[in-house]
């Protein structure tokens, strides 16, 4: 009995020597594997039909190791582009974000909304538009434009009534490689001058070889 006791005690604390060890090394993994950006985007305070099918794409360095990261997600929303901006807005400024007035101009606006943000070291665009499939519904009524055609050669074209909601697109990056609203770099004066004129000169080495005769 006592035998069996004993192994009883230490199987149980070889297993809470194991739990207790293991768990704070996977939460450790975890923590160092995934992009401190997207868990800040998951934490953000939106309703649960404004964040579905989230995609998330990065690339570059975490650390600007020769490219800082960019980092980029799309979901989709269940209502419009006029709802879901808004939930968006609110999340974003709860969260600590600011918008950045008329610094993203460049931007397309003429779908949907687009805005952009910044909080501590990163910048951030926000563009909520209409989903996929009413954009291709416009493109193919629009002969300018050249849609994705399907097997058969026809475009596609949604059911309108299933072709609902909204499409969300966030791009995140640091605000050192963001160059929209900088001042553009001062050109040192010494740098700029003025071509000379071509020097002509008697030296024969300027002269065309003659021809043998």
């Amino acid at each position: 009995m006592r035998a069996k006791r004993r192994l009883r005690v230490m199987t149980l604390l070889t297993l809470s020597v194991l739990v207790l060890g293991l768990l704070p090394l996977l939460f450790g993994i975890r923590s160092a594997t995934r992009d401190p950006v997207f868990t800040s985007l998951d934490a953000l305070r939106v309703p649960s039909w404004a964040g579905r099918n989230v995609d998330d794409r990065s690339s570059g360095s975490r650390w600007c190791f020769l490219e800082c990261r960019f980092r980029e997600r799309i979901a989709q929303s269940e209502r419009a582009f006029e709802d879901t901006n808004q939930v968006y807005s609110t999340a974003l400024r709860s969260a600590g974000w600011r918008v950045r007035g008329g610094q993203c101009t460049d931007q397309p606006t003429t779908q949907g909304k687009y805005t952009c943000w910044t909080r501590d070291e990163f910048t951030l665009d926000l563009w909520v538009r209409l989903p996929e499939c009413a954009v291709d519904a416009v493109a193919a009524r629009d002969p300018a434009t050249v849609p994705s055609t399907g097997p058969n050669g026809a475009v596609p074209t949604a059911d309108p009534k299933k072709c609902v909601g909204s499409t969300v697109t966030i791009k995140v990056q640091n605000a050192v490689t963001d160059v929209r609203g900088k001042p553009e770099p001062a050109v040192d004066p010494s740098l700029i001058g003025e071509t000379p004129d071509p020097v002509l000169t008697n030296d024969p080495l300027l002269e065309p070889t003659p021809s043998a005769s």
